[in-house]
This record gives structure tokens, sequence and C-alpha cells, in this order.
């Protein structure tokens, strides 16, 4: 056990001990505020296995989501950075993204947010209107590994880094949301209604299971 890297983080809000691994942050052990230490030790040697395999896994998927150098991934492209002291802003021209010299990281968040409520609105508009139930809002969010959210109230949420998936990823997305105004759970209904819409829905299921922890930006120059 000692040769394996974590971190232990106390929640007041963890009921019992959890242990998360992600691809860039490495393996954390989140534990209630009373637990120790040693509570932390036997989960890491408890699921010892199930971490190695999901390390693993992350590599691989890191290997599989690299981006060729310069490079950003956006809906199955690439496209490639330049950079302008005099720009405050991202801006994409044909197949390159220009980013400003100074903050270029913060600026390159942004245009992803801005891209995905101009991918996601047409998409969503034209995926309730097939259902008939219209949604209420549409916001863009930052979560690692949440993808979208449908509430009762048809309150609209989706993560930006979905623009860094191949488009069927994030067209089964909107989908999957969207059907959740009809069928709130994921029963046998509403899977139905799912591949009603989208026939081949399983494939970028599977691909987001297998891929999507490792959707994040490279780090810039």
């Amino acid at each position: 056990m000692d040769d394996l890297d974590y971190t232990i983080r106390r929640s007041p809000r963890a009921r019992r001990v959890r242990v998360r691994v992600d691809p860039y942050e490495g393996v954390e052990v989140v534990i209630p505020q009373r637990a120790g230490k040693r509570e932390a030790q036997a989960a890491i040697r408890e699921l010892r296995p199930w971490i190695d395999r999901r390390l693993e896994e992350a590599r691989q998927a890191k290997q599989r989501l690299a981006s060729p150098a310069g490079t950003v991934p956006f809906l199955g492209a690439h496209l490639r950075l330049r950079y302008d002291n005099g720009r405050t802003r991202a801006h994409r021209q044909g197949e390159e993204l220009w980013l400003p010299e100074e903050a270029g990281g913060d600026a390159l968040e942004r245009w992803y947010r801005a891209q995905a409520r101009a991918e996601i609105a047409p998409r969503l508009d034209r995926a309730t209107g097939e259902l008939g139930r219209p949604h209420k809002s549409l916001a863009i969010r930052s979560q690692r590994t949440r993808w979208g959210s449908c509430s009762s109230t048809g309150a609209m949420s989706f993560n930006w880094r979905l623009m860094l998936a191949p488009e069927p990823v994030l067209d089964y997305v909107v989908w999957h949301e969207a059907c959740h105004l009809v069928v709130m759970d994921h029963s046998t209904r509403f899977w139905a209604l799912v591949e009603r819409h989208v026939p081949g829905y399983r494939e970028p299921r599977r691909w987001l299971r297998q891929n999507g922890a490792a959707l994040v930006l490279p780090t810039l120059r």
C-alpha cells in the first residue's frame, strides 16, 4: 500500500469512507469528520484491486484522448492554438483558435462555455420540440463528471466539457436529459424513449463512461 500515493479529505457531509480515482488528480479518500487515518488506510487496502483497475483505465483514457501538441479538441476535431498579444478573448478562425498571450487558459474556458451554449441550445430546442415538452431554462456548468441534469420543473443544465467529446456524445447527452422531461427515472420506459430518438445511443453512452473523466483541457504553454 505504501507505493500508492493518495490524499485524504475530511468532509462534514460524508457518512462513510469513499475512494475516488481521477485521471488527473489521482486517488482521494473522503472520510467523515470523526474518522481517522486508519479508516482511510483500511479502505485503500480493501479497494486496492479496484483502484489499480481504475488507474489503468484512466491512463488508457488519457492516452486515447491526448490531443496533438499545440491543439485542443472540439467535438471530434482538433483546433490549432495561436496566440496574439493584443487579444483579450478567444476567437476561432477556421481550424485555428486564437488566444491572448496572457490568461489564455481563462479565455479558453470562457470560449468553450460560450460554444457549449451555442451548440446545446438548438439541439435542446429540437429535442424538446419533438418530445412536446418544452424546457424552462438552460445552464452551462463545470462539474468534472456530471454531464447533464433535468429538474422536475424543466430546468436543464449541461457540462461545457462535452465540447471536448465527439459530437455523437453531445447529441446523446442532450437527448438523454430531454427525455427526462417525459420520464424522470431511468426505467425501461425511459431507455426505450431514448432509443426511439437515438437508436445507437449505447455506443456514445459507453464512450462517455470509458473516457468521460479524462475530458480535460490540456495545460497551455
